[in-house]
């Protein structure tokens, strides 16, 4: 069984091992691929592993010998899973490894915002609180967040993980969520969109990307926000438009804007985004802690062995 992973890199820099796949086949691994190396490279596999390499319906076709794709990660747009399943071949993603290290980087992001230790940090690394005359000092705005409202949008895994957490905070959770209210845990209110936005003093960002949800935040709705709210986005960065985004935060209107996600990774150097005043940017890494990529992995080998097995394990279909 000839096993090919064409984009390794991001998942295994170096600090994981490869064993427990290598145990199941002929397995190479490739840091990078190119576009123009994919056919080349892939000829002959049977299993192709992915986490962000394109297999479009051209290549595809052009490997026979190809039976199981594995997409490291949990969103698989970068496979033509139509054309996979025209050629009889297996996809399969990899859900829920991260949960708690995205909802993790929520909170990072906020008390960043909130509370400034970097900021802080750095000034008395250069001195400024030796030579302060009082036994304290601060020039940020010092933020409590008990008693306010946090906003959820998409209340799957990580925004139920993001809600548990706002909640141990003491704030005042609104989650706009097709679940119904009876459904929800306790503390957590459900609201409509517009509301949520109104009302909420930070907002999250936790919906799939899709045709409705792409530019959900735009101009029209960030004019709802409060001056002073934080909107937080961890989801997929095409949520929100971002020079809109970038156009608020210059103007004043938003306090902050914090993201793991832009629409184009990694981004282009004119993004608004990059430069505009208060928007903290973090490049894609909510996911990457060691332990979340250790479960990836070993999530990965599980699908594989089921696959292997004749059985089913987290196979997507158009």
């Amino acid at each position: 069984m000839k096993i090919t992973i064409l984009d390794g890199y991001g998942l295994n820099p170096g600090d994981l091992s490869w064993d427990s796949l290598a145990s199941l086949g002929d397995l190479t691994v490739y840091d990078r691929t190119s576009p123009a190396e994919v056919v080349e490279r892939a000829q002959g596999s049977e299993i192709l592993l992915t986490n962000k390499t394109v297999l479009n319906a051209e290549i595809l076709r052009s490997l026979p010998a190809l039976k199981y794709i594995g997409v490291l990660a949990t969103g698989y747009n970068v496979v033509d899973i139509v054309t996979a399943a025209e050629l009889g071949i297996t996809v399969t993603n990899i859900p829920s490894y991260s949960t708690m290290s995205v909802a993790q980087m929520v909170f990072a992001h906020l008390l960043n915002v909130t509370n400034s230790v970097e900021h802080y940090a750095g000034e008395n690394r250069a001195g400024r609180w030796s030579r302060n005359p009082d036994f304290c000092y601060w020039d940020t705005p010092l933020i409590e967040l008990a008693g306010k409202n946090f906003g959820i949008v998409g209340l799957g895994h990580i925004g139920m993980a993001v809600a548990r957490i706002a909640l141990a905070l003491g704030m005042k959770v609104l989650a706009y969520t097709s679940k119904e209210p009876e459904h929800l845990p306790d503390g957590v209110k459900k609201a409509g969109l517009d509301t949520l936005f109104r009302e909420s003093d930070v907002v999250s960002l936790h919906c799939p990307l899709t045709p409705a949800t792409r530019n959900l935040v735009d101009a029209r709705r960030l004019s709802m926000m409060k001056d002073d709210a934080i909107l937080i986005n961890t989801g997929r960065g095409p949520l929100v438009d971002e020079s809109a985004v970038a156009e608020a935060l210059q103007a004043g209107r938003l306090r902050a804007f914090c993201a793991d996600v832009l629409s184009t990774e990694p981004p282009t150097s004119d993004n608004p985004l990059l430069s505009a005043p208060r928007a903290y940017i973090t490049p894609h890494i909510a996911w990457a802690t060691k332990e979340a990529r250790t479960r990836l992995l070993d999530i990965a080998v599980a699908n594989i062995r089921a696959f292997l097995s004749s059985t089913s394990a987290n196979t997507v279909t158009p």
